[in-house]
């Protein structure tokens, strides 16, 4: 059965009744461990009772149960059969779903601590009914959480594909990646990226995908793009490596949760 995710926006309240759970503990989530991996927090409101949470963010409904985001304490006990995890600790070992309600709590939380005062006035911001965002009394300045866009681009010619290493990554490569720049379209931050880090130029920019990666807010933008001209060129502020692997002889690539491994897959599969 597919979950389906219904978000939900101040000042609505969730109906009474069970809830999943997503409780921080600093920048841990705390999980129910299973045999297969990991679970989300279920329960009713002794749950509450347990957590003792100092504030609750309602986000919306997994087929029409409530989601709740709340902190607890860093000396709070963890209960039997409860785990505290990193989210990146839980790729590959939650179901998607629940990996991005994770990230999606992680953002609003994180909101509302950077978003409690008007960053030109310095005054208490106020709720903006019906969304996250928060208004001035004094200025009228208003701000929402932010989304962060970033592309990734896999450079692929022919039998044969480029991709990028960075100190720290051990034997795995990747597709190059990038900040969007302001005034900057996403075609024209994908050319860029990739003349700056390896001195390439290409053509055939073709959208594949995206994903939310709230590290702390981005949103993965994902293309391919045939190479056109160009003798790779490291850029060695960003990259230590960049070379033409085939599909015969590939590295290590990034997990299959990722959007680079859906964009590297991709390609691999249209070319067979």
């Amino acid at each position: 059965m597919t979950l389906t995710f219904t978000r939900a926006y101040p000042p609505a309240q969730p109906a009474p009744g069970p809830a999943y759970w997503l409780p921080f503990r600093g920048d841990h989530i705390l999980v129910w461990s299973a045999d297969a991996g990991y679970t989300l927090i279920e329960g009713n409101e002794e749950i509450r009772a347990q957590l003792q949470p100092v504030a609750v963010f309602y986000l919306g409904t997994l087929n029409g149960q409530a989601c709740l985001a709340c902190e607890v304490a860093p000396e709070f006990v963890l209960s039997a059969g409860w785990q505290d995890m990193t989210m990146r600790g839980l790729f590959g070992r939650i179901d998607e779903q629940s990996l991005g309600l994770i990230g999606y709590a992680t953002q609003i939380i994180e909101w509302q601590h950077g978003s409690r005062y008007c960053p030109r006035s310095g005054d208490l911001t106020e709720a903006m009914p019906g969304t996250w965002g928060r208004v001035c009394p004094r200025c009228g300045y208003s701000r929402y959480p932010p989304v962060t866009p970033a592309i990734l681009v896999l450079i692929h010619d022919r039998e044969r594909m480029l991709l990028t290493h960075k100190p720290g990554w051990g034997s795995r490569y990747s597709c190059i990646a990038g900040f969007v720049e302001p005034g900057e379209a996403l075609e024209g931050c994908v050319q860029r990226e990739i003349y700056e880090e390896v001195g390439l130029e290409v053509t055939d920019i073709e959208y594949i995908g995206s994903q939310p990666w709230p590290f702390p807010h981005q949103l993965m933008v994902g293309y391919a793009a045939r190479y056109l001209r160009g003798e790779v060129r490291v850029d060695q502020r960003e990259l230590d490596d960049a070379r033409w692997f085939t599909t015969d002889a590939l590295p290590e690539l990034p997990p299959p949760q990722s959007l680079a491994r859906r964009i590297i897959t991709t390609w691999i599969e249209r070319r067979r």
